[in-house]
């Protein structure tokens, strides 16, 4: 499943967190990408350890857990410290790959299976040209370019890569999350019984039928979920 949700970022979290992004120190984006990856990664990221990220993933973190869209598509188990990432100049694309299916977060020393892929776009699309992130999928390729505050997750199984971008900078924020449901193809049967469910109750109000689905729904979760 590939989606897009809007307005990840409140405005007053997106203009804190370009102000520290504005500030902050790069370094080499290679030093984190595997071995697979290292050949085709040349990009610029913030130090995970640095005062910088600790206090943009504070921000990440916090609009997601609110996020009710965000937590019924991903079913989140763990998420992977976000990173940040920026694009441009002569560090301006990152290659097709896949990511790696586990790994070690250096913040909070935890592994996390790569089920769900995210992009959290913080530069606005007039910005920069080029920078698309290129994700292949059952539909052939998707070109996805959002909004500052705007959030794309896709299956961490997808072959992706970032087009180079050819003027000023794409900055990003970047994880991976471990689903309670490991399969992509149950998640989406999941997300749309409830985001179904969802316009039923809009308009009929909590009806026999909404509470019957919604056991369906719960039953079925608890059947795939692990916790």
């Amino acid at each position: 499943m590939l989606l897009h949700l809007k307005n990840v970022l409140s405005a007053d979290e997106l203009h804190e967190a370009r102000a520290i992004l504005a500030a902050a120190p790069w370094s080499d984006g290679r030093t984190t990408a595997g071995a697979q990856a290292v050949a085709v990664k040349n990009n610029q990221q913030l130090p995970q350890d640095g005062e910088a990220s600790q206090r943009l993933r504070q921000i990440v973190l916090g609009a997601l857990n609110r996020n009710a869209l965000f937590f019924s598509a991903a079913l989140p188990k763990k998420i992977f410290n976000p990173l940040f990432n920026r694009y441009g100049g002569q560090t301006n694309h990152y290659g097709k790959h896949v990511d790696g299916a586990v790994l070690h977060s250096r913040a909070t020393g935890e592994r996390v299976r790569t089920d769900v892929s995210c992009t959290l776009f913080l530069s606005e699309p007039h910005e920069y040209d080029g920078g698309e992130l290129i994700v292949d999928d059952t539909y052939g390729s998707q070109r996805i370019k959002l909004p500052a505050g705007d959030l794309v997750l896709y299956p961490g199984t997808s072959v992706h890569q970032v087009a180079p971008v050819t003027r000023g900078h794409r900055i990003a924020s970047f994880f991976w999350v471990e689903s309670m449901v490991r399969s992509d193809d149950q998640r989406r049967l999941l997300f749309d019984l409830d985001m179904n469910l969802l316009r039923l109750r809009e308009r009929d109000g909590e009806s026999d039928i909404a509470v019957a689905l919604a056991g369906t729904y719960h039953n079925l979760l608890r059947m795939w979920a692990d916790t």
